[in-house]
């Protein structure tokens, strides 16, 4: 993807970039390790901290789930390299905690805190939490792929030298750090983590954006002009269509694209979880107000800075190191001020720093909630014998393992493809399989078993049937066969077909099998109303 070897950083400044960039990192592991609880065997101490997060401090690591990779480096990429279209994918991300936010009482009072707890809430037996596991997988493992590959990328450009090779090794040495601080992570060490990266992501995107504006004599429509005139289609930048997924049927691609944005983000497992760790169906909704707070200011910075980045550095030199400009806010960092200057070296060397803080928490974040779901729902569940508080808990820590060699082993090789359609797979089944079932399960009194298994498993199916024929496949030049062309699925996201056919099927299969689930739900609309058992 890369277009040969660049240095932005310059090579009087990378010997300082890079020695405290790796103190950095070193104190990093070493607080995540004396935060680690290696002699608790309690499942729910480790997965949601006992319920016992406050909401002020669960608000700020909710918020920090939303500064992931994706938001920081892909969406950062988007907007200075394509204007208009990444910044509608900035708004829809953060309008997407306002979904949360309305379910996060009721997902919280009902004393579940995996998809599989919420799924087995209407629909109690192995089936729906193996489904949720297949759905979590389908998530998470994509989102990992990306993240690691964005991470290398990030890493490759602090040491001066962008090609693939480099940018792959990188990939693997990311990976290896991630999966040592996830292996001994649990929620409430991450909760810590993610409240230092919001601050200093926040306090860092501001300076940057001060600076930038400085160059610009602090006028905004100065910089908005430059970004413009040194973008790749001057008179494209501002309007729809420049990304190259923007199909010609314009208005019902992009309802396709918001519906899955919104929908998708605010459904993910790893968020699902931190939801569980409030106190009450209350404090979850006070943590999720603070969050969409906190979530507003990054956006706003974000999209200023990403204007920025293509007005200070210019959307050519960014496409040059990853045509999705993934590198994009630290090539900012580095533009804003010159030469070898100490306030240059320490700029460079915080933004990747916060890079490097982004990668480990998202990725550890994500791991973690797809390990909880194999050994909560599928391990801890099997029927032929039971399971131990312990055995979950190791059985947690391997999957971790063999989830982190995984993606790691999928990033390395796919390192050389455009595998953006992974993002857009995985947006689309959360929103398709995972935010209509919350809302049968939560508002619907005929939901049912059938209802559920039909709506989880015919959604999944038309997602990837779906992707795999649309442009994000084949037939366009960020496709991952650009030579190929085999699309007749018009959309860059499924969400327009699959979305409604969740809520279709769900609503066939419940009233082709009815039952006593109106009478259940009395009891379990009461639950999800105060939090408290009839």
């Amino acid at each position: 993807m890369s277009s040969g070897v660049l240095d932005p950083i310059g090579s009087d400044a990378r010997g300082p970039v890079l020695v405290a960039f790796f103190v950095f990192i070193g104190t990093s592991l070493l607080w995540v390790f004396t935060l680690a609880t290696y002699d608790d065997d309690r499942p729910e101490s480790l997965y949601i901290a006992d319920g016992s997060l406050s909401p002020v401090f669960n608000g700020f690591a909710m918020a920090g789930e939303q500064i992931s990779v994706l938001s920081l480096f892909a969406t950062s990429g988007g907007i200075a390299l394509f204007g208009y279209d990444g910044f509608i994918s900035a708004i829809d991300a953060a309008l997407s905690l306002g979904v949360l936010l309305l379910l996060a009482q009721r997902i919280r009072n009902s004393g579940r805190y995996t998809l599989g707890d919420l799924y087995a809430l209407r629909a109690p037996g192995p089936q729906p939490r193996v489904a949720a596991a297949v759905v979590t997988l389908a998530v998470i493992m994509p989102l990992l792929v990306l993240q690691l590959r964005a991470g290398g990328i990030i890493a490759a450009l602090l040491i001066g030298n962008s090609t693939d090779t480099v940018q792959q090794l990188c990939t693997v040495l990311m990976g290896v750090l991630v999966a040592c601080f996830t292996v001994v992570a649990d929620l409430r060490g991450t909760s810590r983590m993610q409240v230092v990266k919001v601050v200093i992501t926040l306090v860092t995107l501001a300076l940057v954006t001060v600076l930038a504006l400085r160059i610009f004599s602090w006028h905004p429509g100065r910089l908005i002009s430059a970004a413009v005139d040194r973008s790749v289609a001057p008179h494209d930048y501002l309007a729809p269509g420049l990304w190259a997924h923007i199909a010609s049927i314009g208005p019902l691609n992009m309802l396709s694209d918001h519906l899955v944005m919104i929908l998708g983000t605010a459904a993910m497992p790893h968020l699902i979880l931190r939801v569980g760790a409030s106190r009450t169906g209350r404090s979850a909704r006070r943590s999720m107000s603070i969050a969409v707070a906190l979530t507003g200011v990054f956006f706003l910075l974000l999209i200023t800075a990403s204007f920025a980045a293509a007005a200070v550095v210019g959307s050519r030199e960014i496409s040059a190191v990853d045509a999705n400009g993934q590198s994009a806010s630290v090539l900012l960092a580095s533009g804003v001020l010159q030469g070898g200057s100490t306030a240059r070296v320490t700029l460079i060397t915080v933004m990747a720093y916060v890079a490097f803080l982004v990668v480990l928490t998202t990725m550890a974040s994500m791991t973690f909630a797809a390990a909880v779901s194999l050994a909560h729902d599928v391990f801890a569940r099997a029927e032929h014998r039971p399971r131990t508080a312990g055995q979950e808990v190791r059985t947690l820590r391997v999957a971790v393992v063999g989830l982190s060699a995984a993606a790691l082993a999928l990033s390395a090789t796919a390192h050389r493809y455009s595998v953006e359609f992974l993002a857009t797979f995985s947006i689309s089944v959360a929103a398709t399989c995972v935010a209509p079932v919350l809302v049968f399960s939560f508002f619907w009194r005929g939901f049912n078993r059938r209802g559920l298994l039909w709506s989880v498993y015919g959604g999944l199916l038309l997602c990837t049937v779906l992707t795999v024929f649309s442009t994000t496949v084949s037939g366009s030049p960020y496709a991952l066969l650009p030579a190929m062309d085999f699309v007749w699925y018009p959309f860059h996201t499924p969400g327009l077909i699959s979305v409604p056919a969740a809520i279709l099927l769900g609503w066939l299969g419940s009233k082709n099998s009815p039952g006593d689930s109106e009478l259940a739900f009395r009891h379990i609309e009461y639950r999800l109303l105060t939090g408290k058992d009839v």
